[in-house]
This record gives structure tokens, sequence and C-alpha cells, in this order.
């Protein structure tokens, strides 16, 4: 008897592009968010979900949680099989990779702590985030992490949602400030989830029409340069946004809030 074919993964094939470094202001988030879980967990197992035509994103993952957590091992999953078998001769202990896709195929029933699915839902329809978040957030282990968002082409300009397996619970705004008209710049990056609710009457918009007010009241600080202006500019967003650590947390073009603030109306 033939062996039976292998059921075929969940999800289609992303655009798969990818370069050194794209996304390092996530890997330095994730780091300094899931580092401690990552050091006292059993089976530190992290998940690259979609990393993509080359698998530098999955190697430097790795290399930037083992600076906070050595123990971490890290396997990037895509659902292409030719791009799976070009990643293999990159293998080496605590990276694998493997064929699959939202169903997240780990052997041994082993649950990751973190899935990372950065630029893998911004093709899908908007009405097809909520299920695939769950199937995500449903394959972690207990206290794990899922983080899904859309960065531009280098990494200068990138926005994600955190989950945990009650929903998400995060929107961080990162970028290179070198550059950065306004905030709101990053309205093109925003997930998919929230990318077509950048319209009068919903809190995304509303959230980054006062992120710009607040960058052009820090207008003063620029002369000591746009990190000066940006932090100025989240100490007076602070005032009517709940960001994380009242916006005192995190890098200099960084600022997270609370996903309730920004969720689409009606969801």
């Amino acid at each position: 008897m033939p062996p039976r074919p292998l059921p075929r993964p969940l999800g289609t094939v992303t655009r798969g592009t990818t370069h050194r470094n794209r996304l390092r202001r996530q890997d330095r988030w994730i780091a300094a968010a899931l580092g401690g879980a990552l050091r006292a967990a059993d089976d530190p197992a992290v998940v690259d979900l979609g990393y993509g035509a080359a698998p530098w994103t999955a190697v430097e993952l790795l290399a930037r949680l083992r600076a906070v957590a050595p123990r971490t091992e890290v396997t990037g999953v895509e659902i292409d099989p030719a791009r799976v078998a070009a990643a293999l001769p990159f293998e080496r202990p605590g990276l694998r990779f493997l064929h699959g896709g939202f169903e997240v195929p780990l052997p041994g029933g082993r649950r990751p702590l973190l899935i990372r699915a950065a630029n893998v839902l911004r093709q899908y329809a908007e009405d097809e985030v909520p299920a695939a978040w769950a199937r995500l957030t449903s394959r972690l282990a207990p206290g794990g992490l899922l983080v899904e968002g859309t960065c531009d082409e280098i990494g200068r300009r990138h926005v994600w949602v955190a989950l945990g397996p009650e929903g998400p619970r995060t929107v961080t705004f990162a970028a290179r400030l070198g550059g950065l008209g306004r905030p709101s710049d990053l309205a093109e990056r925003l997930p998919k989830a929230l990318i077509h609710r950048n319209v009068p009457g919903e809190p995304v918009h509303a959230f980054l029409r006062d992120f710009d007010r607040a960058w052009a009241s820090a207008a003063a600080y620029a002369p000591l340069g746009a990190r000066q202006r940006w932090s100025a500019a989240v100490r007076e967003l602070a005032a009517d946004w709940p960001l994380v650590g009242g916006g005192r947390r995190g890098r200099p073009g960084e600022v997270t809030v609370g996903w309730a603030a920004l969720a689409p109306r009606g969801r």
C-alpha cells in the first residue's frame, strides 16, 4: 500500500521578499519582551513562520534571542517546499527548517513560546485575519506570544501586533527616525487588521492624527535631534493614549499602545 500523502499545509505562498536585518527592530523588541520567559522555559521553542525566499530572518532571530536566552531554539516554517530545501544548508544546532503553514507542525507535539509571522498576513483579506490569529495562538505554549506585523523592504518602518491566547494585546510602531517625515508615515505598514481602518472615525486614524500633532508640537526639539523630538512627542501622546509604560519604555523610534485603544470599530 502506498504511503498516505501528507496533509496540505494551511495558508498560501507569500511573495517571499526578504533582506538581511529586515526584522531587526522586531527581533530586539521580542528579545526584551520575551527574554525572561525564554530563559525560564523548559522548552524555549520559537517559530519564524513564513520566513520567505531566504532564511536570513530565522538566522538573525536565533542570534538575537540567544544573546538573552542561550537555550532558545528557532524553527523556520515555510509553505513553499523549495524555500525549505534552499534553507537546509543553514541549519545548525538550535536552528532548523520545516515545510508547513498555519498549523505550525513542530515535531513531537512541541508548542512554541513565540510564533513570529512577519509580512505573512498582508496578502490575506481583512476578514481572514481573526481566524489566522486564533489558529496560531492556539498552537502557543502557556505564556506564549504571537507577533504579527508588516515592515518595509529594508526594515526602516514596522508595525506589529502582539497577541496571547486571549487575543491581541498591544500594537508597536517602530521606525528609523532619520528620514521620517511624521509618525503617520508608518500608516503604510499597518498590519492587515488595521491598514484598511486608517480612515476618519476609526481609532487607529485618530491615534496617528494625534501622534502627528504631538510631533508638530515637539518641533522645538528638532535641533537636538530626531530622537529628542520623538521622545517629546511620545510624552505628549501619553496624556491621551494608553502607551505601555506611559511612553517611558522602549527604544527611540518605538512606541507601544494597548490594542483595545486601536481595535477596529465593531470588533
